[in-house]
């Protein structure tokens, strides 16, 4: 009985019936001929009621689902189905109500849809989560009613149903199809293949379009014909993305902190390593070191990374350069390309690590990547109106300045760097790797 009148609710429709009939039993006081029609009215409205009730409660004839995905991509749009199933013989008006999970603040989401007897649809929207983490729905909220709209009955289903969300899965696969294609283009920025690597890999017959300088001249003189080298891609090369987890990378630029950036461009660059056949490793850092993962390259080591990368989040505490040094020192004996994610907004900051990261880059090919502040150009590029917009513009550009000041210091230092603003972190953190392996540095 509880759950019946919990079931249970009356339509607009019901209500304005109900205040028609009372404004007409106000004026039969005046208008007597009035007061039996509208006792007519008033049962025919309580027939109609119950008929509607008595139709929709005489059977459970009503499905609904929520279909999700295994895992969620963070910030990108990812699809909600829902199925509706009406298994009565009339047709009937349905409001689905979907409880969204809290993280996007959306209560009013509702669709409106006429089903016809014995008949099913679908239909589908999507979300785009700013964030990793566990995302819990409610339920699915159905209320059905007939073609009067008097009486409405509830059906709830798929309630409590959990989806995880993982960094940006899609973007990996976007990455991974466009590293592979030297026209693709991301944006105005293409994905580069500069040079060869110098691992050697066979003799053979020279044609049209072969580089000039890898003629081998012994072989020519042997075979009495031209024979080139064939040179591969250098495997199994050891690579490790070191994410900055301090209060510095919990800035947010469109929705998402720069952690975040970083742990989608680790995911992206990770996929790309490993097609490549090198090691990928992966290690977070504050005041402390987690998620440490020795660089391997295993089929599984992808799968590793992305639930080590689901849990990363900042506590905002400081970084501390001088304990990441002494963890790379001890345990990656092997020289590496150390791909740092961090970020400095004054060049006093960056001098006071100098020294740890000169003393990583003596070992290891260390690549420091900066973030700069899309904010901050925009307003150092603006147009001056008074003296507070003179003012303001100003320091952007002392802020920009210290940027290049950042990267001309690690320069000098030997040091390579990224200075990229955060939607372009993976396209370009991905260039930077192909540059490293077509040159041979590491």
């Amino acid at each position: 009985m509880i759950s019946f009148f919990k079931s249970l609710f009356f339509g607009q429709r019901l209500f304005q019936s109900l205040i028609v009939i009372a404004a007409l039993f106000l004026l039969s006081q005046w208008i007597q001929i009035l007061y039996l029609p509208t006792w007519i009215l008033l049962i025919a409205l309580v027939f109609l009621v119950l008929t509607e009730g008595i139709a929709l409660y005489k059977s459970t004839s009503f499905k609904a689902e929520r279909i999700l995905t295994e895992k969620f991509s963070n910030s990108d749009e990812n699809p909600v189905t829902i199925k509706l199933k009406n298994s009565y013989s009339f047709n009937v008006n349905i409001e689905v109500i979907d409880e969204i999970p809290i993280q996007f603040q959306k209560r009013d989401f509702q669709r409106n849809f006429s089903l016809n007897a014995n008949s099913s649809t679908h239909f589908s929207y999507t979300l785009t989560p700013k964030q990793r983490g566990e995302y819990h729905f409610g339920a699915v909220h159905c209320f059905i009613s007939t073609v009067l709209k008097l009486v409405k009955r509830r059906y709830s289903f798929s309630q409590n149903q959990m989806v995880k969300v993982y960094p940006s899965y899609i973007q990996m696969q976007a990455l991974a199809f466009l590293a592979l294609d030297r026209q693709s283009e991301i944006g105005l920025k293409k994905v580069r293949r500069i040079g060869h690597t110098l691992e050697f890999e066979q003799i053979k017959d020279y044609v049209l379009g072969d580089d000039m300088r890898t003629i081998n001249w012994k072989a020519t003189a042997k075979r009495d014909q031209l024979m080139v080298n064939q040179y591969q891609d250098e495997r199994s090369q050891p690579i490790y993305n070191i994410i900055d987890r301090s209060r510095l990378m919990k800035m947010p630029f469109k929705g998402l902190t720069l952690l975040d950036y970083a742990i989608n461009s680790t995911l992206a660059f990770s996929n790309i390593a490993l097609k490549k056949n090198d090691k990928v490793g992966l290690l977070s850092f504050a005041e402390s070191i987690k998620d440490f993962t020795k660089a391997t390259d295993k089929s599984s080591q992808l799968r590793i990374i992305l639930n080590r990368l689901y849990n990363i989040n900042t506590q905002f505490l400081d970084p501390d350069f001088n304990r990441l040094y002494a963890h790379v020192k001890t345990y990656i004996s092997q020289r590496s390309l150390l791909l740092l994610y961090t970020n400095f907004e004054h060049m006093s900051s960056l001098e006071r690590q100098l020294p740890y990261l000169r003393a990583l880059s003596k070992k290891h090919v260390l690549v420091v990547v900066l973030f700069e502040n899309t904010e901050i150009t925009q307003l150092a590029n603006s147009k001056t109106t008074n003296i507070t917009s003179v003012y303001e513009k100003t320091i952007a550009q002392q802020f920009n300045y210290e940027k290049q000041l950042m990267r001309k210091a690690l320069l000098a230092n030997g040091i390579q760097s990224i200075l990229t603003k955060p939607k372009d972190l993976s396209v370009n953190t991905i260039n930077k790797y192909l540059e490293i392996k077509a040159k041979g540095l590491l």
